[in-house]
């Protein structure tokens, strides 16, 4: 994944999981509403959405470590 340097809202993050949640493993639904209900630091909130963006077009071997990243930030936030 390339580096962006723009800084993403909470909105944009919820908008880009309700992109890609169809893609997603199911219990990681209930993950990100919590994630939701906090507040997150601009980092966390910017490597969410990267991690997020174009799941659906990453290979499986990518979106398997996509996959484990996610579950890493939200597990521990």
């Amino acid at each position: 994944m390339s580096e962006c340097k723009l800084d993403h809202t909470p909105e944009d993050v919820q908008n880009k999981f309700e992109q890609q949640k169809d893609f997603l493993p199911d219990d990681m639904s209930s993950l990100f509403q919590s994630f939701f209900q906090e507040e997150h630091t601009q980092d966390i909130l910017n490597e969410v959405f990267h991690l997020l963006k174009k799941f659906d077009l990453a290979s499986e071997e990518e979106r398997t470590e996509r996959v484990n990243r996610l579950y890493l930030v939200l597990k521990n936030v």
